[in-house]
């Protein structure tokens, strides 16, 4: 559970640490002493998304919990705004428009299915996030994409493509999943 203290305090941090790479290009020092919460300060994982007049900018995150929530925040909201691949460095000009979205996520856990049929049927739109691996092939997609995508073989067809896959490769029979839950909040 997080407050809604240390929620405000992490979309803060967020902003923060762009503004600071903007100003500086430099990673924001996150102070322990100033973090409202022991629950920051725990290893944790996130993904922080950035939108620019209601359309993606950005989403970078972590999927296991490896430093910090308040690092992780940290660094994945300069690695959204600076290092992802499919969008240009965001600007000054733009910096004031872009709004903020934090997943916190829970541990990914197995998600074994035996066909195409049962994974449907145990999926959970709105409520899991879905990690699919095939080799070296990987990707995932966060709870908040069920809005977008809310019918599970649409959801499951460009989580394929997005990692690199035929349209159909979440039915292929030596895919693995993984699933997860994540608390959602914005600016």
């Amino acid at each position: 559970m997080l407050t809604d203290e240390a929620k405000k305090f992490m979309l803060k941090t967020a902003r923060n640490a762009i503004e600071n790479y903007l100003n500086t290009g430099e990673t924001l020092a996150v102070d322990p002493s100033e973090v409202p919460s022991a629950e920051l300060t725990e290893d944790g994982a996130c993904f922080v998304t950035l939108h620019y007049n209601d359309h993606l900018r950005g989403c970078i995150g972590s999927l296991q919990a490896h430093r910090p929530l308040i690092i992780d925040v940290a660094e994945n909201a300069v690695a959204s705004a600076f290092a992802d691949p499919r969008f240009p460095m965001v600007t000054k000009a733009e910096f004031p428009e872009i709004r903020i979205s934090i997943s916190v996520l829970t541990k990914p856990e197995d998600f074994p299915v035996k066909s195409p049929e049962e994974l449907l049927e145990k999926l959970v739109p709105g409520k899991h996030g879905l990690i699919l691996e095939k080799g070296l092939h990987r990707a995932t997609f966060l709870p908040a994409v069920w809005k977008e995508l809310p019918k599970k073989e649409e959801f499951l067809q460009h989580l394929s493509l997005k990692a690199g896959l035929f349209q159909d490769g979440w039915k292929d029979s030596d895919v693995k999943f993984k699933v997860y839950e994540a608390i959602e909040f914005s600016e």
